[in-house]
């Protein structure tokens, strides 16, 4: 497992290096320190750490709040901030930008490991539960790309698919169609279990199925064929149903 690497931007040089010194002997990978929000950049930029440690008062015209402020746009890691004596208009400003902790110097080596940990581990279940939770939303909607942007199509909404060629047809209960460059395979992949394949060219919401005819369907006042060699899965999946 590769080392966590973490960014110092600190302009008073001794403190940074006893920061730096300190987390190298817990077994952190340390960046050579920064002392304000140009060089820190062209550092992110180059070396992208797993986590920063702000002073929120740096040398040059921009603060370690500026920099905690583009590390949220641009890259989205952790970061704690640093402070001595700073006014509560500072501090609330600071807040803003939602740092992992406020380190109030002098501050000791556990009390700077533990902030470290604390981040790390707090960052890790954010991650986590983003990530569940697009899994989650990707298993009950589909995303259709149009000239703006992407619509959501929620997997209740959809009452069949259709392929036509190298594109294909959504049906919502709306009675809206939507058309998409893919095909039915690729679609029968991300559908969930209410929907089955009845023909070489239509996969069906099973939630809408009013009536079986004897080559056709009926969803939702839609008529769709069905094919020979899919009738009897049909049959088998509603009966086990």
């Amino acid at each position: 497992m590769e080392k966590i690497k973490i960014l110092i931007v600190e302009d008073e040089m001794l403190i940074a290096d006893t920061i730096a010194d300190t987390l190298s002997s817990y077994g952190y990978t340390v960046l050579e320190p920064e002392i304000n929000f140009t060089q820190a950049v062209k550092t992110i930029e180059n070396e992208r750490p797993d986590i920063g440690i702000f002073d929120i008062k740096l040398s040059g015209t921009k603060t370690g709040i500026d920099l905690a402020r583009y590390v949220q746009e641009h890259y989205k890691f952790p970061f704690i901030f640093l402070t001595s004596n700073s006014d509560k208009l500072t501090l609330n400003e600071a807040k803003l930008t939602e740092p992992a902790a406020f380190l109030i110097k002098p501050f000791n080596d556990k009390e700077l490991f533990a902030s470290i940990e604390l981040a790390l581990h707090n960052y890790s279940i954010q991650k986590e539960r983003q990530l569940k939770a697009i899994n989650s939303l990707l298993n009950k909607a589909i995303f259709i790309k149009d000239k703006d942007g992407f619509n959501r199509i929620n997997f209740d909404d959809i009452v069949y698919v259709k392929s036509d060629n190298i594109y294909i047809e959504i049906k919502t209960k709306d009675d809206q169609n939507y058309i998409v460059r893919s095909t039915l395979n690729e679609y029968e992949e991300k559908l969930n279990a209410n929907f089955l394949r009845v023909h070489r060219s239509y996969i069906i919401n099973l939630s809408y199925l009013e009536r079986i005819e004897h080559a056709t369907l009926v969803l939702n006042a839609n008529k769709v064929p069905i094919g020979v060699k899919y009738k009897k899965g049909l049959m088998t999946h509603i009966n086990k149903g």
